[in-house]
């Protein structure tokens, strides 16, 4: 049988490392609210989504391994993206016959708000190698204007 030495500032470490958890599920809600994140319906697959502007646009990626532009539907409404669709399995394989399987077949959806400087008019969508990228134009009073001053 061993000792185990506990010194107070070990204890203090630990008691830190709990607060700090604590603080990060109590303020978790706040922080995804804020960001925009509708939480999907329960039992259904979430794609990972980038935002960001580039140019005078904003893009929207969204990772959609294996689905096809079939199988994607997209959509706003009252100023949030929606993006939902199907992972189908290529071929029916009964359960044992799998050796492994980490793969997630079914319903997918992601719903985010857009910002308010986009034009939902102008809006572009295509998906390539398991990526789906969503562009939006900015609205013209979104936009940098350069205005040049001389100096005299």
């Amino acid at each position: 049988m061993s000792l185990i030495r506990l010194t107070a500032a070990k204890e203090l470490d630990e008691m830190r490392k709990e607060l700090d958890k604590l603080f990060e599920n109590f303020f978790a809600p706040v922080v995804t609210r804020r960001r925009g994140y509708i939480k999907p319906e329960a039992g259904v697959i979430t794609p990972a989504i980038e935002m960001f502007e580039k140019d005078n646009d904003v893009v929207i990626r969204a990772e959609l391994p294996g689905a096809h532009k079939e199988d994607v539907d997209i959509s706003i409404i009252n100023d949030a993206l929606t993006i939902k669709g199907e992972y189908k399995r290529s071929e029916e394989l009964k359960a044992e016959n799998y050796y492994l399987s980490e793969r997630a077949y079914g319903d997918f959806s992601r719903t985010i708000e857009l910002p308010p400087d986009v034009d939902t008019d102008k809006v572009g969508a295509t998906l390539k190698n398991g990526i789906l990228e969503i562009v939006f134009a900015k609205k013209e009073e979104a936009k940098a204007k350069e205005k040049k001053i001389t100096v005299s």
